[in-house]
C-alpha cells in the first residue's frame, strides 16, 4: 500500500501566486492538492502551466472571490460533483469533488460568516448543514474519503490567529458558530480524523495559522476518514495517509 501526500492550500489568488505555487509543487511534489480562493474565472485558470508542471486539474472558478480546485500529480482528477446537493441556488464556488488515485477527494471553502449576527453568518451555518448531510453520506458509503480545505472553523481557541479575552468571531468556540460544531458531532464526524495542521507539533500557546492576508479568528481544518494519518508543521497543511492507488505510483518530476 503506497503513501499519498495530500495538501490543502488556500492560495488566495492563483494568478498572482502562480509562480510561488509552481515552485512549491516542484519542491514538495504532493500527489493531490486541494486549492481554495482561486479568485479567478474558469477561463483564466492556469491549467496549461499546471499540466506542464505534471499536474492534472479540475476547477470551479469565480471572479474576485472564492473558487476551488483539485490537482493530481501525473493523473487527471475525475469530477464527481461541483456544489453541495440540496444547495443548487448557491452562486458561490465553494465545493468540488473528484475521484483521484482510488480516493474520493473534495476541496471546499466554507463561508467566513462575518459579521454576526446577520445574513452572512446565517448563510455560513446553512452551508455547513448542507456539508454535514453530504459528508455523512460520503463517510457511510464505504469509500475512502478526504474532505480538505479552508473550513473557516477552528477546533479550539488554540487555533485562533488573533485571540483576545471575550472576543467573539464566527469561527471560535465563544461564538454561536459552535452550534455548527455540535451539528458536526451529531452527524458522526467525531468517528473520523480531524486534522489541524497548526497544532500538530506545537505543544502549547497560540500561533498564527498563516502569514500574509490571514483572516483573524479563522484557520484551516481538514477532515479525513483514513485510519492512518499524521500532520507536520507546514504551510499549507499536510495529511499523509495510507491509501490504495488505482494505478502504480510514478516518479516523474515537474519540469
Amino acid at each position: 500500500m503506497d503513501t499519498l501526500k495530500i495538501a490543502t492550500f488556500n492560495v488566495n489568488g492563483i494568478q498572482t501566486r502562480l509562480a510561488a505555487l509552481l515552485a512549491w509543487l516542484e519542491r514538495e511534489a504532493p500527489d493531490i492538492v486541494c486549492l481554495q480562493e482561486l479568485k479567478t474565472p474558469d477561463a483564466r485558470f492556469p491549467a496549461a502551466a499546471l499540466e506542464k508542471a505534471g499536474y492534472g486539474a479540475i476547477w470551479q472558478g469565480q471572479s474576485a472571490w472564492n473558487g476551488v480546485a483539485i490537482l493530481a500529480r501525473d493523473s487527471q482528477p475525475l469530477e464527481v460533483r461541483r456544489g453541495l446537493p440540496g444547495n443548487a441556488s448557491d452562486p458561490h464556488s465553494r465545493y468540488l469533488e473528484a475521484a483521484v488515485d482510488g480516493l474520493l477527494v473534495a476541496s471546499l471553502y466554507l463561508p467566513n460568516g462575518n459579521p454576526q449576527p446577520g445574513p452572512k453568518f446565517d448563510y455560513k451555518l446553512a452551508w455547513f448543514e448542507h456539508l454535514i448531510r453530504h459528508a455523512a453520506e460520503l463517510m457511510e458509503s464505504g469509500h475512502p474519503v478526504v474532505l480538505a480545505g479552508d473550513f473557516n472553523v477552528v477546533p479550539s481557541d488554540f487555533d485562533i490567529t488573533t485571540p483576545a479575552p471575550g472576543k467573539r468571531t464566527p469561527c471560535s468556540s465563544r461564538s454561536p458558530a459552535s452550534a455548527s460544531s455540535a451539528s458536526c458531532g451529531r452527524a458522526g464526524w467525531t468517528r473520523y480524523a480531524s486534522v489541524s495542521p497548526t497544532g500538530a507539533s506545537i505543544p502549547s500557546g497560540t500561533t498564527s495559522a498563516s502569514t500574509g492576508n490571514a483572516t483573524p479568528g479563522c484557520a484551516s481544518t481538514t477532515c479525513c476518514s483514513a485510519p492512518a494519518w499524521r500532520t507536520t508543521w507546514k504551510t499549507p497543511g499536510w495529511i499523509a495517509g495510507c491509501a490504495a492507488r488505482s494505478t502504480p505510483a510514478t516518479t516523474r518530476r515537474p519540469g
